[in-house]
């Protein structure tokens, strides 16, 4: 059984954090022929009593998900680039639309689309939009967003996100973009299953991936189904964060992907604090392990 796509996650957050390493692993991921680069959206840590982390998220900052692959696009020419996971709710539909059609032509059509409804009330309070309703919200932002990708004259006549009849551009080159939901919930996944082409899941350890895409066939989903994951899937469940890379346990844990019906894995080496020097040396090491790390599952 063929390898799962790989993908690689981009130095956006944390100590590493640069312009500089986010071309470096860009360039580099590229260069060895893994599929896509990605980044993840986090737009602050809450720090209730000024110095705690209560969701044990890595210490910021966090450059802007758009705007990076906007950079990457400019220094590469293959590889895709994905928003695995833009919180659409946080951008009124008709700009995210014109932002991410923009990327799809300043890069040739290289973009993938990730989104999900978001779940941190710190991030929704911060931005003005009412976390009440959200998934109801999410359904009608997805549709507004499809709609602005759509013909000429737009309208959406929708509860939250109504857009007049409007020339609205630019399209993508392609058509309407392929759009994959995350979520870790049963109800997000079920509307990705609903509503997504396909589907993004976090990988925390095995049970809880397979439980996750126990439930996007249970509701029906047949798209291709996208697992992110840490510094090495079978270390993800430990309670300690990996201080070295073993090549095997990724290997295996791709192989176990595979059976498990996974078309691509996001390696995300970032959120442990990984130097992107060494980042560069476990994708090379890995892709010399595969024989072709965009190999279709």
């Amino acid at each position: 059984m063929p390898f799962p796509r790989v993908g690689v996650g981009l130095p956006i957050v944390g100590p590493h954090a640069s312009p500089e390493a986010i071309v470096k692993v860009a360039t580099a991921a590229e260069r060895l022929g893994f599929h896509s680069v990605s980044n993840a959206e986090r737009l602050l840590l809450p720090t209730p009593d000024g110095w705690s982390n209560p969701y044990g998220l890595p210490e910021y900052a966090s450059y802007d998900s758009l705007e990076v692959l906007t950079w990457v696009a400019a220094h590469t020419t293959r590889i895709r680039l994905g928003t695995s996971i833009l919180i659409s709710l946080f951008q009124p539909p008709v700009v995210l639309a014109r932002r991410l059609a923009t990327l799809d032509h300043l890069s040739s059509s290289r973009v993938d689309v990730g989104i999900a409804a978001g779940w941190m009330p710190e991030e929704y309070a911060a931005t003005g939009v009412p976390v009440a309703e959200r998934g109801r919200r999410f359904e009608d932002h997805l549709a507004a967003l499809r709609a602005c990708w759509g013909p000429n004259p737009v309208l959406h006549e929708g509860p939250f996100y109504p857009i007049p009849r409007s020339r609205i551009g630019p399209k993508p080159r392609n058509g309407p973009l392929p759009v994959f939901i995350g979520g870790v919930t049963k109800p997000a996944i079920a509307r990705a299953a609903r509503l997504g082409d396909g589907v993004v899941v976090a990988h925390r350890d095995w049970d809880s991936t397979l439980e996750h895409i126990g439930w996007y066939h249970e509701a029906g989903g047949a798209g291709p189904i996208v697992l992110r994951a840490g510094p090495m899937l079978a270390d993800a469940q430990h309670e300690t964060p990996p201080t070295a890379w073993t090549e095997p346990s990724v290997v295996d844990d791709l192989q176990r992907a595979a059976e498990a019906g996974v078309a691509e894995v996001i390696w995300d080496l970032n959120i442990v604090g990984r130097h992107p020097d060494a980042q560069i040396a476990a994708f090379e090491a890995l892709a010399a392990r595969l024989s072709s790390p965009v190999a279709p599952a």
